[in-house]
């Protein structure tokens, strides 16, 4: 890098750390304060928060490499993660969180099964699972930031100047390590002063950075590359249309691809269970938590795809520059670092790697932040803590979210790759969780053990998937999520149900829909009530189509824009408007009212 790209990086790091020590006056005041923003957080605030942490670097490295594979069709395979979720979000997912009232998801376990033993066993496998993932989560970060890094900062160089033998093979040999460590090191002291306050407000900042980075390679790309450029690209790449076998990728190191049709299959099952259940990274829920009331929720999830539209186009330009400029990448992993190092001029290219890093930092703040709630609130206080001294708690966040990010760093150490450590969050650990977090909002007759039943056993399972590392997704996912779901119904059945007050209270508070006659039968709502939460209920449904049509459109619009398909972009952009004008009359005008006890 020139040295004008080092100075806009440090200058941005100075400002961030600035924010934390700025707001750790408001953080520390008591527990909710640091770990919700007090509830007093602005709903597009929250909501560039939210979407920026998923606007990560490692994240957003994966995308490029399977873009750059797969083309147009790797759409597909982003359901696994729930690409879709603002539809979720704002249709009903992030009113039925606010309305729990509580401070972390593993805590919302007690609204729904309440606080005897299968309760607090419902609560504390929650936690585990949690935390379990979130370390996982910086582990899976702790990858991509190293990678990225390292084609920038070339550490091996220091080892010429070092005269320790020991020093110069840690140099050479661990630099991506090294790199990752310092990075994780200057973001954990500003989430460990400010708590979501200062996790929110540098969010604000790193979103309208990475904004205006999105767009400026965006607009390289456009302007740069011409459709005779890209008269070599592969057959079929730029279409949607899945194949049910990619015979291409048959032999190497992406033959777990060949079978498209049947992970396709597999990738859209997944995606919809995963948004069905809630809120699924647990700094998601989070933000819902920190609304000020239901209404804000829902324009929270509104909001939550609007600022990841300028990621999609600007991926697609990163993968157009390297197909046009880029030659024998091997890890396709690499592909986006050398893509910005290579065709960005000076201090442009700092102003965007600091953008890379802010969506770096606001991804592993998030997950910092969150896992340490955890820690805290739903194992520290339930089964540690002597006496009610809120300020020893706030110390021991201190701990706790060091804690996490240590166990992240170790897991990180241990992975091979990005997509080794992703393929295993989402598919198998993924798979082990995902029917009981389905079931706890739909279907009355589900209680706190067969959560922890479905929960541990589905975990287990997917424990046990390592020692099967050839295995394909597609027999895995389905396997490890009969079994989950297998417990947790007979967990359920084979023990007392939850009490008919709790249940009352719960779906009279949430008001969800789904598998609760015979609760709201007992709740002895008017037939004006039970007719308005039935048409809820389908309207509900309805604006998540309409709303998935709209994200997909917004999204796919700017990257047919940006290599010259003007067909597919207008097409995709006028769906995507016409979705977006029905949702007016849709969702819009159904708002809930303004309400603080929601």
């Amino acid at each position: 890098m020139q040295f004008i790209d080092t100075v806009v990086i440090i200058l941005y790091f100075i400002l961030v750390i600035g924010l934390g020590l700025w707001y750790k006056k408001y953080a520390a005041r008591n527990l909710e304060a640091y770990f919700l923003g007090g509830k007093n957080l602005h709903w597009a605030a929250l909501s560039m928060s939210g979407s920026v942490s998923n606007f990560d670097i490692t994240g957003t490295m994966w995308i490029v490499s399977i873009l750059f594979l797969l083309g147009f069709k790797s759409m597909w395979h982003h359901w696994m993660w729930g690409f879709l979720m603002g539809a979720f979000f704002m249709s009903y997912m992030g009113k039925w969180v606010r309305r729990s009232r509580v401070m972390t998801a593993a805590e919302w376990m007690k609204t729904r099964f309440g606080t005897n033993t299968d309760g607090k066993l419902a609560r504390t496998a929650y936690a585990v699972m949690a935390i379990i993932t979130l370390t996982s989560f910086i582990g899976y970060a702790f990858q991509g930031i190293g990678k990225f890094a390292a084609v920038y900062i070339p550490l091996e160089r220091l080892a010429d100047y070092v005269s320790s033998p020991f020093l110069q093979q840690l140099f050479t040999l661990y630099e991506p390590q090294i790199l990752a460590v310092m990075v994780i090191s200057i973001t954990t002291l500003y989430v460990l002063l400010g708590g979501l306050y200062s996790v929110v407000f540098t969010d604000v900042i790193q979103t309208l950075i990475l904004t205006v980075s999105g767009l400026i390679i965006a607009w390289i790309a456009w302007s740069s590359v011409t459709p005779e450029m890209l008269s070599d690209l592969p057959e079929s790449w730029t279409s949607l249309k899945p194949s049910w076998k990619l015979s291409r990728l048959a032999a190497g190191n992406n033959a777990q691809f060949e079978m498209f049709g049947a992970l396709v299959i597999v990738w859209v099952l997944k995606g919809l269970l995963l948004n069905a259940g809630g809120p699924a990274q647990m700094y998601d829920f989070q933000r819902f938590l920190a609304a000020r009331h239901a209404r804000d929720a829902a324009k929270v999830g509104a909001a939550w795809s609007v600022f990841l539209i300028v990621r999609w186009g600007m991926v697609m330009a990163i993968v157009l520059l390297a197909f046009t400029g880029i030659g024998g990448v091997e890890d396709a992993e690499q592909v986006m670092p050398l893509v910005l190092r290579d065709f960005l001029p000076a201090g442009l290219r700092g102003l965007v790697i600091a953008g890379l890093l802010a969506a770096f930092m606001s991804t592993f703040s998030s997950t910092v932040n969150c896992g340490a709630s955890f820690l805290i609130r739903d194992i520290w206080e339930p089964y540690l803590r002597k006496d009610d001294n809120e300020q020893k708690s706030i110390r021991m966040s201190y701990l706790a979210t060091l804690s996490v990010v240590l166990v992240g760093i170790a897991i990180g150490f241990q992975a091979r790759s990005i997509a080794d450590i992703w393929n295993w969050i989402m598919m198998a650990l993924g798979a082990g969780v995902i029917v009981p977090n389905v079931l706890r909002w739909y279907w009355w007759r589900f209680n706190g053990w067969g959560y922890t039943w479905g929960l541990f056993g589905g975990i287990l399972l997917s424990l046990v998937v390592l020692f099967f590392p050839d295995m394909p997704i597609y027999y895995s996912f389905p396997l490890i999520c009969a079994g989950s779901t297998l417990l947790s119904i007979v967990g359920t059945l084979n023990t007392k149900r939850v009490d008919d007050a709790l249940l009352i209270e719960f779906y009279t508070r949430v008001r969800p829909f789904g598998w609760w006659g015979p609760v709201r039968r007992k709740a002895s709502l008017s037939s004006e009530e039970r007719h308005r939460k039935s048409e809820s209920a389908g309207r509900a449904l309805l604006n998540v189509v309409i709303a998935s049509i709209a994200i997909s459109g917004f999204y796919l619009f700017p990257m047919y824009l940006v290599g010259h398909w003007y067909d597919q972009a207008l097409f995709w952009f006028g769906a995507a408007l016409i979705a977006a004008l029905l949702l007016y009359f849709t969702w819009y005008r159904y708002l809930p009212r303004v309400d603080k006890d929601e």
